[in-house]
């Protein structure tokens, strides 16, 4: 089966290509420059399977959490894309994309994945590897303060060595130093599009696909708490 992934929830922009056996990629960080570049990167990988759109069996997106720009930008993208194709899609975690990554890096196969949300927290989530070497969550993926992930995770952590991956592990350093046996992996701080490719065509074999227009985000907080300047209350 072939696919196309791309995510653009953070600061990472990443499309993957898995067409015959084949896979194609492309990653770069480009912070507010996601409209601009996942097209591009869409047509490049196109290009270098010598494919179209309507080749492909389906279209696998980043859902969030993440930036809310950035995770409107790539499913709008997604849906154009899958619109003009008439692909069905699937989407996946930003935070289980990070933990597939470490397992497919080096094998780790319990991880805790915190990104930085901002305004002082993180979004995080605990996962672990099942039979089909997909890593799934443990416990609901949660918008809290870098200081509670400790309590979040001790009564859901199993035995197998604990690692952490995301942005938050350097952005929150001193709150989340209270997690005792863990090891931080600082070289995955963003989601890729090739981890998130074995995620969604898990989800493509299960059956767990939607139409283009049913893709919806995933942003974990609903409000947003805006802090009024001085002398505006």
């Amino acid at each position: 089966m072939n696919y196309l992934a791309i995510d653009a929830s953070t600061e990472a922009c990443s499309v993957a290509l898995c067409y015959q056996g084949n896979r194609y990629s492309r990653y770069q960080l480009c912070p507010q420059s996601h409209s601009l570049m996942l097209l591009p990167m869409v047509d490049e990988v196109l290009n270098e399977a010598n494919i179209t759109l309507a080749q492909l069996d389906g279209l696998i997106f980043g859902q969030g959490p993440g930036s809310f720009t950035g995770v409107r930008i790539g499913i709008g993208v997604a849906q154009g894309l899958a619109y003009s194709a008439n692909l069905p899609v699937v989407g996946v975690s930003t935070l289980q994309t990070m933990a597939q990554q470490a397992f497919i890096n080096k094998g780790q196969t319990q991880v805790i994945s915190a990104i930085d949300a901002r305004m002082a927290e993180t979004y995080c989530g605990l996962f672990a590897i099942d039979a089909n070497q997909i890593m799934q969550p443990v416990i609901k993926e949660a918008v809290i303060a870098p200081a509670s992930v400790n309590d979040y995770i001790t009564d859901h952590r199993n035995d197998d060595s604990l690692h952490g991956v995301g942005s938050a592990w350097n952005a929150y350093k001193e709150q989340l130093a209270n997690i005792d046996d863990i090891s931080i992996n600082d070289d995955i701080e963003f989601p890729t599009a090739v981890a998130m490719l074995a995620i969604g065509k898990a989800e493509f074999a299960l059956g767990n696909s939607v139409a283009a227009e049913q893709a919806q985000p995933v942003y974990l907080r609903d409000t947003v708490t805006w802090k009024k300047l001085p002398g505006r209350e």
